[in-house]
Parts: C-alpha cells; sequence; structure tokens
C-alpha cells in the first residue's frame, strides 16, 4: 500500500533545527487543511523543488527565476498531485528543457517553509503566502540542450557547487542552498 503524503514527511528524518521545525508546520498544515495541495489556500500550499545535480556531483542545474530575479532550485506547486516526486521531476523538465532527469533517490531530501512576497503574475495579484516544501534530489545529464521556460525564468545553466550560493540574491536560499550541499556531501554515488 502506497504511503500517504503526510505519511511520507512524518517518516522524513529531519536533517537540522530547520527541517525539525518545519516539518512539524507542515505536518500541521496538511492535518488542518484539504487543499493542502492547491494554490486556492492563500495561507499556503504544499510545493515540491529540486537538487538537480550532474553524474559526479560538481555541479548543479540552476535556472534564472524572473519572479525572484535569482538565480534557483527549479520546482512548483503541487497543484492536487500528492506524488511530490513526479512534481518535482515535471517541474525539472519543464524549467531546463532536460529530459534525462532521474531521481538520486526516491525519498524527501529537504524540507523547507519558504516565504512568498506578494507580487503580480499574469495580470493578477498573488498575496504573500507559504511554500511548504518537499525537495527531492535529482540526478539531470550535463551534456543534454538548456532551454529556457521563458515565461519563468531567462536562464538555465549547471553551476559549480561551490559557486551556487554566491549567485542567487535570494538571502534566506543561501542558507538553504548551503545545507543541501552539505548533505550532498554525505551521499555516496
Amino acid at each position: 500500500m502506497e504511503k500517504s503524503l503526510y505519511q511520507r514527511i512524518d517518516a522524513y528524518k529531519p536533517w537540522n533545527e530547520q527541517e525539525e521545525k518545519d516539518k512539524r508546520g507542515i505536518l500541521n498544515f496538511i492535518g488542518l487543511y484539504d487543499n493542502c495541495l492547491l494554490r486556492d489556500n492563500e495561507i499556503a500550499h504544499i510545493t515540491s523543488s529540486a537538487w538537480i545535480v550532474n553524474k559526479e556531483r560538481t555541479k548543479v542545474l540552476m535556472v534564472y527565476h524572473n519572479l525572484y530575479d535569482s538565480w534557483a532550485w527549479t520546482g512548483g506547486h503541487a497543484d492536487g498531485e500528492s506524488d511530490l516526486l513526479k512534481v518535482a521531476i515535471k517541474e525539472a523538465r519543464e524549467e531546463t528543457g532536460i529530459v534525462s532527469i532521474t531521481p538520486v533517490m526516491e525519498e524527501i531530501f529537504s524540507l523547507e517553509t519558504l516565504c512568498v512576497n506578494g507580487h503580480m503574475k499574469r495580470g493578477c495579484y498573488v498575496s504573500s503566502h507559504l511554500h511548504m516544501n518537499v525537495t527531492y534530489l535529482l540526478e539531470g545529464d550535463e551534456m543534454e540542450q538548456l532551454k529556457v521556460k521563458a515565461d519563468e525564468n531567462s536562464g538555465v545553466q549547471w553551476v559549480k557547487m561551490n559557486e551556487c550560493i554566491a549567485i542567487t540574491s535570494e538571502v534566506w536560499m543561501r542558507d538553504i542552498y548551503d545545507k543541501l550541499n552539505q548533505k550532498l556531501s554525505l551521499y555516496e554515488r
């Protein structure tokens, strides 16, 4: 029997205090809201991101996210889909143009609660809200041609692990990306 989203997150072993607290918040949120997977929950909703690494684990694939005006990981809204690994892979392919993206592992790699400031999207105002985010570790083929998804990003590039933190202008995300790199160093290829 397949585990529910709640059970998968509940089984996840937090890596640090940030993940412990965010895990509790995400589980509470899922327990309170039937529409936690949908954007029509304007307080918060479940999202899924990917830390996409090359085969040698020396680079990460990043996109220049137009909304945040920053180099960032890939990811997106669940939009009702409870298989968040599937969401992470779909978003990674759409945002980078790479087809050969596979999970390094199928388990959750990281958890984060992320703040999204109010902004305009397609001519409509979106209020400030939270992304209850589940991150997966994926591997991409560095030799595949990269392609911009113009309605979301204006750049796609492989970045050396030790440089990915410096190129993001989102201060909080620097801590997240540093955490992901530290965790990655513990996994054998």
